[in-house]
């Protein structure tokens, strides 16, 4: 691609910008390694440009497993040299995936830093464990390759104790309940999980009961397994599913999606050893929807 500029005395960076579809950092990184030249030179992101310049840029540069840093604000509830802690918002997908590269948790990542372990790849840089797009809550982010092999042997030895608050509709009878029961992909919809005995896996959820309300329960619960959808699964499984939840309800939702909050978590810190322990409160929508039934 060759670009004729029609402006001058503006950086060549922000001129790119606003003339492409490329963003200024993949621009910046596109000048760092050459693949855009100024009259056939190499010139700094900061370079004005003039009028008539020639911009040359390679168009075999961008690769489809490119994944562009993008401006987000992380709340960081912890940080050091080797790992982040983030309160993730709901709404927001952890790594990109099939048709999404953008504006995902870690495009948000790979802006705010260039230190993040690359041991998943290019894709999922520093990403040792996910929550679901619309579940909100403590997220853990590996900056160096040792801790993240440190971290994921943790969630894989279940040495990492996380713990869910969540709404489910109905007033559940009993004050704790343990869910064993199989999930595997859903037949019939494969963007769904189900309790299924066909090409499944071992699920266990614990539940116990925080408060009862007239047509909801706010529960805590703890995994033993990590199953893609587990707890909505078997909240749904038994009859109570997760408020608000567009999958596993039939009700109309908001775009907020399941009041599902990853609220606490416990491991040992991958270098130091030291015990780590995080809480974080409920997004406002949770808590605000919550303080509403104790008017009721």
């Amino acid at each position: 691609m060759q670009i004729v500029v029609e402006e001058e005395n503006i950086r060549i960076d922000k001129y790119l910008a606003s003339n492409t579809d490329f963003s200024r950092s993949l621009i910046g990184k596109m000048l760092e390694d050459k693949a855009i030249l100024l009259n056939g030179k190499s010139v700094k992101a900061s370079h004005k440009v003039s009028l008539n310049d020639v911009i040359d840029i390679d168009d075999n540069y961008v690769k489809d497993d490119y994944i562009e840093p993008n401006k987000m604000d992380l709340n960081i509830v912890y940080e050091d040299n080797d790992i982040i802690v983030i309160n993730k918002p709901s709404g927001v997908v952890v790594h990109p995936g099939c048709g999404n590269k953008n504006n995902t948790l870690v495009n948000g990542l790979k802006y705010y830093t260039t230190n993040l372990s690359d041991t998943n790849g290019e894709e999922r840089p520093g990403i040792v464990h996910r929550i679901d797009k619309d579940t909100s809550g403590l997220l853990l982010v590996a900056k160096t390759n040792i801790a993240h092999e440190v971290l994921a042997n943790q969630f894989k030895n279940k040495e990492v104790k996380r713990e869910y608050l969540a709404l489910i509709k109905g007033v559940f009878p009993h004050n704790s309940a343990t869910i064993d029961a199989p999930i595997g992909r859903d037949k019939l919809d494969r963007k769904k999980m189900t309790v299924t005995s066909e090409n499944s896996k071992k699920a266990i959820t614990h539940l116990k009961v925080i408060k009862r309300y007239k047509k909801y329960t706010l529960v805590s619960l703890i995994l033993d397994t990590g199953r893609t959808h587990q707890i909505r699964v078997h909240m749904k499984y038994i009859g109570y599913p997760i408020y608000n939840d567009p999958v596993y309800t039939n009700d109309v939702t908001t775009p907020f999606g399941q009041f599902l909050h990853s609220y606490k978590m416990d491991f040992n810190h991958p270098i130091t050893k030291e015990k780590m322990h995080f809480e974080c409160p409920l997004p406002s929508e949770f808590q605000e929807f919550i303080d509403s039934l104790e008017q009721d």
